[in-house]
């Protein structure tokens, strides 16, 4: 070996280690073998999944017997589309909260394409005002051509702010926003005082960038639990920063 492989030959040998162990730690990942954040996020008392109709059927006396505390499902997205599962998953899951406390919401994914007026009517149309109930969450997140070019500052604004404030008249509460700690640095740090902020970190821990607690935190969308047979074999898990009796202080009236 000459004299430039014995000096490089270590630090050759060392890079390709990492990007060894770190692919296979990524393929972990992938398939639900390994969820970073399973340790921390257990130290959180209130616990909860997400769904929509990738999970296709759900038997919510299944799903509610697990250790969770609420469940919050896809009802709309922009002006025109609902969920096809919607209907069958709020009637299902009704139907296991009142038998055991379980906390049901719906989230809609905002559209920066569409007027917020049409985007309330949709979800106008779609979600019963329901005793109980969580607030509406608005999911604030990439998709389509956006994900390569992410739209303006005020153009998110010019959906966002007349939608929350449709859906808080409408609802009578302050709605919860979703976002990925990109979106949330990009469209939602410093303001929005009212909304709880619901945030997705599926590899480390969230912290703002605005110093601000969160309240909701989607800590992993790989695991997976009985009760629900569809296309996605994974469910999104998400932590509640407070106890029980602080999410129920969030139910709309």
């Amino acid at each position: 070996m000459n004299r430039f492989w014995r000096r490089w030959w270590p630090i050759v040998v060392g890079a390709a280690g990492t990007l060894a162990i770190g692919g296979i730690c990524a393929a972990l990942v992938a398939m639900g073998l390994v969820r970073p954040n399973a340790i921390l996020a257990a130290s959180y008392a209130v616990r909860g999944v997400d769904v929509s109709s990738y999970q296709g059927e759900i038997d919510w006396d299944v799903l509610a017997a697990q250790p969770i505390d609420f469940a919050i499902m896809k009802a709309t997205e922009g002006s025109g589309d609902q969920d096809e599962r919607f209907a069958a998953n709020w009637a299902g899951a009704q139907r296991a909260a009142d038998e055991t406390g379980l906390l049901i919401g719906a989230y809609h994914f905002l559209s920066f394409d569409s007027p917020a007026e049409t985007q309330a009517q949709n979800i106008f149309d779609t979600v019963p005002v329901t005793a109980g109930a969580l607030p509406i969450t608005i999911d604030l997140e990439c998709y389509a051509d956006h994900c390569r070019t992410p739209p303006s500052a005020e153009r998110v604004a010019a959906v966002l702010d007349p939608l929350l404030a449709a859906l808080e008249e409408h609802y009578g509460r302050p709605p919860i926003i979703y976002a990925t700690m990109r979106y949330y640095d990009a469209f939602l740090a410093g303001s929005y005082e009212r909304n709880p902020i619901w945030i997705r970190s599926v590899v480390t821990p969230p912290v703002l960038s605005d110093g601000r607690a969160w309240d909701l935190w989607q800590y992993t969308s790989r695991e997976r639990m009985p009760g629900y047979v569809g296309k996605e074999e994974f469910i999104d898990v998400n932590v509640f920063d407070g106890s029980l009796r602080d999410l129920q202080a969030l139910v709309g009236p």
